[in-house]
């Protein structure tokens, strides 16, 4: 992995829990400047808790997580804003505002953000809309948009500002294997041509890996297992073996943590 000063995230013991469970444990892992790593995991593992600690909306228990340099649990609220502006945030189930039309959602943030023109304003979301194919939907309403469409238009408005660091929840989720791989290459493809850097959070392995450089896998509280894209694909891992393959017998159980069967039947018979 890349060194500390080329790194975009650095994470380091990274604990934190909700009031009734532990989601981390012991988290570590970096995110390199200008790449994409995937985050990978079952449903529950804290994908999207993760994302909200590097985002700043959640506060970790304990440890460090350092994004472009800034300790965001650390520094001031002006600063986090600050800090902010740089991310772009496609989220799992779009957040388009639905009252707006699809040239509105993206001309929002730069209204909100910017000093711009509405003369520029125009210029910059026909480009971004261009981007993702969807110049000529600019006076769509979000209901008159496929799945597909709203998860462009989502990436579309991540875009908008120019950040640093794009950050995807779930982008293949709902979408038919046409529009998976359309978002998939739109997320390689903007990445590169856009010199930023990109986090795709994702149980599904097969899109994932199409298009990331580095993947990590969360489970148990902890990085269970990471490697570049082509270790993994050829991992004999049993975690990274049943969760690629979809197995439904191995490291990772079926059913959540519960009492023996007998013992909650005792209780049920005894009420």
């Amino acid at each position: 992995m890349a060194t500390a000063a080329e790194n975009i995230v650095d994470i380091s013991g990274l604990a934190f829990a909700y009031p009734t469970r532990e989601i981390f444990s012991n988290v570590n892992l970096t995110i390199p400047r200008g790449q994409i790593t995937g985050i990978m995991g079952g449903s529950g593992c804290g994908k999207t808790t993760l994302l909200r600690l590097i985002g700043g909306q959640l506060r970790p228990s304990r440890g460090v997580c350092k994004v472009m340099g800034q300790d965001v649990h650390r520094i001031s609220q002006d600063a986090l804003y600050e800090l902010r502006r740089k991310i772009g945030m496609q989220f799992q189930l779009n957040g388009l505002f639905t009252d707006l039309s699809v040239f509105e959602n993206l001309a929002f943030p730069m209204r909100e953000k910017t000093d711009l023109s509405e003369s520029q304003i125009q210029d910059l979301v026909l480009l971004k809309l261009n981007a993702v194919g969807l110049r000529g939907a600019a006076n769509l309403m979000p209901s008159e948009l496929s799945g597909g469409m709203m998860r462009r238009v989502g990436l579309a408005r991540a875009i908008a500002l120019d950040p640093a660091l794009i950050m995807y929840d779930e982008p293949f989720s709902g979408l038919d294997p046409i529009s998976c791989s359309v978002v998939g290459n739109l997320i390689r493809t903007l990445n590169d041509a856009l010199g930023v850097t990109s986090i795709v959070v994702s149980y599904d392995a097969t899109e994932a890996l199409k298009i990331v450089d580095y993947v990590y896998f969360l489970a148990d509280g902890v990085v269970a297992a990471e490697g570049a894209t082509a270790a993994v694909k050829s991992s004999t891992d049993p975690f990274v073996h049943q969760f690629i393959r979809g197995r439904p017998d191995g490291p990772v159980p079926f059913h959540y943590p519960a009492a023996s069967y007998a013992e909650d039947m005792d209780v049920i018979i005894g009420a």
